[in-house]
């Protein structure tokens, strides 16, 4: 099946750059932009962008290895004020005075 019309893309073909990229470097996050440029190609109009993630997802050696799951949530996230003075901002500061 064809997903991207534009750039004549098949399921079969994001399959194969997926389990290609996975056995190449199995710590690698695989992106549709790392798909796209596997495979030689750049995305066009983006249309085809949920089929092709969609089909991506189908994908068993898609996942994300387990040692790296951790690293989504960055140390600052929970963090109000990224660690920073709570009246870092202008808009703050100027509400103070």
């Amino acid at each position: 099946m064809i997903v991207c019309h534009c750039m004549t893309i098949s399921d079969t073909d994001i399959r194969r750059a997926v389990d290609w990229m996975r056995a190449s470097d199995p710590e690698t996050v695989i992106t549709p932009g790392k798909v796209y440029r596997a495979l030689g190609k750049r995305a066009d109009c983006g249309g085809c962008l949920p089929l092709f993630i969609e089909t991506m997802s189908e994908q068993v050696t898609l996942a994300v290895p387990m040692h790296l799951r951790a690293l989504r949530r960055a140390s600052t996230q929970g963090d109000l004020h990224e660690r920073r003075p709570e009246g870092h901002r202008l808009s703050q500061q100027g509400a103070q005075e």
